[in-house]
């Protein structure tokens, strides 16, 4: 079970009470948002990492399960409802992140679920705690940022970042790349299959997510490739090879080319188990009910 939060209130994204985890983190604290929903032993939720991540993504998934067990869901610093300080957002960061609130926050062994990018900050807190975390399931894991797909060298990729964290100009790169019409248009193309589950509250309420005070400086580094977990797919699998629990893939049928080839190599490992299902990247949120099942016949 989850520990006492400091602060606390009842309105809440997905239906339970949401709660205030204060990290102190090189002599500076920031306020990262998490709601818990349901009574059962623990669970973790990570939403992935995108322009519009935030834990409402995790809506339909946390709500199944908490009809077993008590599901947490975390708003990582940069992303949803978190404060979103221009900091240096790095893989060093969200490793402490994890670590420090898993371990502020929860008094026994949980199961760690991880969709997108987060999976391979899953994946190492696993290989390091596997007394903390019981089982690990990962929803169409990725661990490449988009430019990075796309095949842009470092320095390229570096100098979008930079440009994106400025004052003026940045901003306005922002605002362009978050228009409705832009965001509906990802979707569309990476994020959800069937298309006219894209209606404008929809899209009005991803919309509504970057539009925070500092919004982009997180989405910019994981755009750019600067909160990629590990330098190539190798070291993804060796980092899945090492892991000594049960752990569970579920892959996207509909994922993209290059992104769908990540997920069958990691397949292709012996110890993991894997379940195939219709959608793409945003499979959790489009198919909550399938996921769901898939993790329950696992667990």
């Amino acid at each position: 079970m989850t520990k006492a939060s400091l602060l606390s209130q009842p309105n809440s994204s997905i239906g339970g009470t949401k709660n205030f985890y204060n990290w102190n983190f090189l002599d500076k604290q920031y306020r990262v948002v998490y709601e818990t929903v349901g009574a059962g032993n623990p669970v973790l939720l990570l939403p992935a990492f995108s322009t519009v991540s935030s834990r409402t993504e995790m809506k339909g998934i946390a709500n199944l399960l908490a009809t077993h067990y008590e599901v947490t869901v975390l708003d990582w610093l940069g992303f949803g409802e978190s404060q979103c300080p221009p900091v240096d957002y790095n893989p060093a960061l969200f490793h402490h992140l994890l670590r420090n609130f898993v371990k502020s926050v929860f008094n026994s062994s949980l199961i760690l679920i991880a969709s997108g990018h987060a999976s391979g900050y899953a994946l190492k807190f696993g290989q390091d705690n596997p007394d903390i975390i019981s089982q690990l399931i990962l929803i169409a894991p990725t661990w490449q940022g988009p430019l990075r797909v796309m095949g842009l060298p470092d320095g390229v990729r570096n100098g979008v970042k930079n440009l994106v964290r400025s004052p003026w100009i940045g901003q306005g790169l922002y605002y362009l790349n978050t228009t409705p019409s832009f965001l509906r248009l990802m979707y569309k193309r990476h994020v959800y299959v069937d298309e006219s589950k894209l209606t404008p509250e929809f899209i009005a309420q991803k919309y509504q997510i970057t539009s925070k005070e500092g919004a982009r400086y997180a989405p910019a580094a994981f755009v750019t490739g600067a909160l990629d977990p590990v330098a190539d797919r190798e070291e993804f699998l060796q980092l899945l090879d090492s892991i000594s629990i049960p752990v569970l893939i579920i892959l996207a049928e509909n994922a993209p080319p290059k992104s769908k080839v990540e997920m069958e190599a990691m397949a292709e490992l012996e110890q993991v188990q894997t379940v195939k299902l219709g959608g793409t990247l945003g499979i959790y949120e489009e198919y909550p009910e399938a996921v769901t099942e898939a993790i329950q016949n696992f667990l």
